[in-house]
């Protein structure tokens, strides 16, 4: 397998994978391959982008605010702050890893990365801002608007360049040889006992049902509290908002577990803060189990050697503003 065709699939991918990230053991996971850059003009511009506060109303919010690199590609709150300091409305998840998700966002509204990068941009309780004013923005920087120029082969860019590139560039951002992923390769010595029978745990006890693959998770769609009911006072419809089916309430992207230790609170309320909490919360409301304290040690141990290698990013330099470029409008006056 010298290419790996990713659940999200762009017209141009800047990703190919090695053959030697291939699993040795006969379980329903696969270790992250490591990302091949192919079109390295494109991540870089889509790097400035990712950085870059003024695709936002205020200057201020990019999309590392809410998705920072430095931060397990969240951002560690329970929901993220917006424009004019407004609360979020769900919990921010990482984007480490996204391009390996069966969609995006938790209620999978949006098919692939580059639907997504465009959706916070107009959202008002996010970025604050509109898809013409971000454009409008770049245009006005003559060395934004040559690089697009290289890239795409036009002055005239828009929205949909910008959200590509933007893209390819979040495409780069996977984990690979965290130490679950060395012992699946082969390497028996990867794990402690204690982590491997944290290992067993969440395989026989079904865990492994939904956070399976690749990304061990975001394949499905699965209800939030099968056996028992999970409360909570976040209104999220999950799936139901995008199907309009009643069945589909309340069930959401099974979220990745690559690098979980990193990217707390958990759930898509944020009202979890550990993964001691998290494990028993899961382990009783989808499975009817009630791990006792040794077992949950056992499975956070295991959790914790899914913590891959972070991504190393030089931070860009981003072009100056002209006078021509719109002033960021950063205050309520």
């Amino acid at each position: 397998m010298s290419i790996l065709r990713l659940s999200v699939v762009f017209a141009t991918t800047c990703l190919a994978f090695s053959a030697a990230a291939e699993s040795v053991r006969n379980v329903p996971v696969e270790p992250i391959p490591e990302a091949v850059i192919t079109e390295p003009e494109k991540v870089e511009l889509g790097k400035k982008l990712f950085f870059d506060p003024r695709l936002s109303r205020s200057g201020f919010i990019s999309c590392n605010s809410c998705h920072n690199l430095s931060m397990g590609g969240s951002d560690n709150l329970i929901s993220s702050v917006g424009d004019r300091w407004q609360q979020g409305p769900i919990n921010s998840p990482t984007v480490l890893n996204s391009s390996l998700n069966i969609a995006q966002f938790w209620d999978g509204r949006a098919e692939t990365l580059q639907e997504q990068a465009g959706g916070p941009i107009e959202n008002p309780l996010e970025m604050g801002f509109t898809h013409e004013l971000a454009v409008e923005v770049l245009r006005s920087i003559p060395a934004y608007v040559d690089e697009f120029e290289a890239v795409y082969g036009t002055k005239e860019f828009g929205i949909d360049e910008v959200t590509d590139a933007i893209a390819v560039f979040e495409e780069t951002l996977v984990t690979p040889d965290a130490r679950f992923d060395q012992w699946l390769r082969g390497d028996d010595d990867a794990l402690t006992d204690f982590e491997l029978e944290g290992w067993e745990l969440f395989l026989t006890s079904g865990c492994v049902a939904c956070h399976n693959g690749i990304n061990l998770g975001g394949t499905s769609f699965q209800k939030m509290g099968v056996v028992e009911p999970y409360q909570t006072t976040n209104p999220a419809e999950g799936r139901a908002a995008v199907t309009g089916v009643d069945a589909d309430r309340f069930s959401f992207k099974v979220p990745t577990l690559r690098n979980v230790e990193l990217t707390y609170p958990y759930f898509h309320d944020g009202a979890v803060w550990t993964l001691t909490e998290a494990v028993d919360i899961m382990g009783r409301l989808q499975l009817g189990r009630h791990y006792s304290d040794d077992e949950n040690a056992k499975i956070v141990a295991f959790l914790k050697t899914l913590t891959g290698e972070q991504p190393e990013i030089v931070l860009p330099i981003l072009p100056a503003s002209t006078d021509d470029t719109p002033v960021p409008d950063s205050f309520d006056n």
